[in-house]
């Protein structure tokens, strides 16, 4: 195994590691003449690019081109910190957007090794509108269905952090990396710093995973896999496999309504992660919302089946699932949309979350979104009901018209206790009320509910 790196590696240093025997071709942008000191005359500005020159021996804070991560070819880009910090000016923002262009017309994903102070002062304004370029070129590549990874280093900050790395599909961060907006000679002198470090980033759901250098380019291959990155977007696109049924907490069918929720709400039934191992022989999880919440009882990713089809998956596993965690299926589904991957859901909830929090954190504005994401999905959305079927919190995962059930699976549009509430019955009475509700998986079958019991 490799040395575990630095976290201040040369641009081309970090790029090497990612591309390793495969190599790296580098392209350059048509060139351009600055004026003297640049756009704002600022005294002493050339004489200090010569110097960072002269130390990085780079002409700009910025390298990019075309090399092989795994068995995948892809567009690299890579800053150079120690050339005015990385930061991007406007012969940085030529490279950025030519390094978009050049993905977007080899139609190959594009991976951003970022390390960068924000833009540069001695351009002013002029460096500042480089973000505009770099968004606009980011957007085109997300148009073709091409996807973009981000691996933020130290430290990676400014407007760099909220264009080339933010605006990734994924985030990758390498452990005790600053990574924020605000820089450490910007932000609020009292500011914990462990907001703007990687661990904090991912905890708040801003990064997708914290990787060590050394598991860098093994992670980096396998997520362009994942992506399905490496040419067009397929159109159509095979459904996902179903599932197989993990083993049941009893035999046959639920006789009752009762029973049917009583195996859901089982401790001994098989959850999500059963059901994902089963499934998947490589997972890469994508992790939170980008809004600064997670939800642990929400799982979303892109996998690896065994013989190597990517499919994304978004998995409750039994807890009322909060709105960080439809937020996060809506961001999960909406990427497999755009890259051609097709989706599987697992449902298991007792319902959405409705606490206090989970109203003031939008609870139904989420919902709403992962509705519309599964509505709007050209690729095909696969379900399977593993467990509980609580309410729109558990249909907003299903997908219309291909939806399956499992044995110690129910679905309901409420749950018993509360509908046998509602309609002021004694409690003896939920049992009844529970096979009025018709929610067995046999009934959700004659219903036209669900397609199939998986067995």
């Amino acid at each position: 195994m490799p040395a575990e790196p630095s976290p201040r590696m040369t641009a081309r240093e970090t790029v090497a590691l990612l591309t390793g025997a495969a190599g790296f071709t580098e392209h350059r942008p048509p060139p351009r003449t600055l004026p003297p000191d640049g756009p704002l005359d600022w005294a002493g500005y050339d004489a200090a690019r010569e110097r960072a020159a002269e130390r990085t021996g780079e002409d700009e804070s910025v390298v990019y081109g075309t090399g092989g991560v795994g068995d995948r070819e892809c567009v690299l880009l890579s800053f150079e910190f120690g050339f005015l910090g990385g930061s991007l000016g406007q012969l940085t923002g030529d490279r950025l957007e030519a390094a978009y262009g050049l993905a977007l017309t080899r139609r190959l994903p594009l991976v951003a090794l970022v390390a960068t102070g924000g833009s540069r002062m001695q351009e002013g304004m002029v460096a500042l509108t480089q973000l505009q370029r770099v968004a606009a070129a980011s957007t085109r590549l997300r148009a073709a269905g091409l996807a973009q990874i981000a691996v933020v280093r130290d430290p990676t900050t400014g407007g760099g952090w909220a264009t080339v790395g933010a605006g990734a599909d994924v985030v990758l961060a390498l452990p005790g990396a600053q990574v924020g907006f605000a820089g450490s000679r910007v932000r609020p002198p009292d500011a914990d710093p462990y907001a703007y470090g990687a661990e904090g980033q991912f905890a708040a759901g801003q990064v997708d995973a914290v990787v060590p250098g050394a598991e860098l380019p093994g992670t980096v291959a396998l997520w362009l896999r994942a992506l399905g990155a490496g040419g067009a977007r397929e159109e159509p696109r095979c459904a996902a496999p179903l599932p197989r049924a993990r083993p049941s907490s009893a035999s046959g069918l639920p006789a009752s309504g009762r029973e049917a929720v009583e195996r859901a709400r089982s401790s001994r039934r098989p959850r999500a992660e059963a059901y994902l191992a089963d499934y998947f022989t490589v997972r890469l999880p994508l992790h939170g919302d980008r809004c600064g919440s997670t939800d642990p009882g929400l799982l979303t990713g892109f996998g690896l089946r065994a013989d190597g089809q990517p499919v994304a998956y978004v998995a409750q596993c039994g807890t009322a699932t909060r709105p960080a965690g439809y937020r996060a299926a809506a961001r999960t589904i909406r990427l497999a949309d755009r890259l051609g991957v097709p989706v599987l859901t697992l449902v298991d909830t007792p319902g959405a979350a409705n606490d206090a929090e989970a109203e003031r954190a939008g609870a139904g504005a989420a919902i709403a979104d992962t509705f519309a994401a599964i509505a709007a999905a050209r690729v095909p959305v696969t379900t399977l009901v593993i467990g509980e079927g609580g309410s729109g919190g558990a249909l907003a995962l299903a997908a219309p018209g291909n939806t399956h059930v499992t044995a110690d699976s129910y679905f309901s549009v409420i749950a018993p206790e509360l509908a046998a509430a509602i309609l002021k019955r004694p409690p003896e009475e939920t049992g009844a009320t529970a096979d009025q509700l018709r929610l067995r998986p046999q009934d959700l079958v004659e219903l036209g509910i669900a397609r199939s019991i998986v067995s």
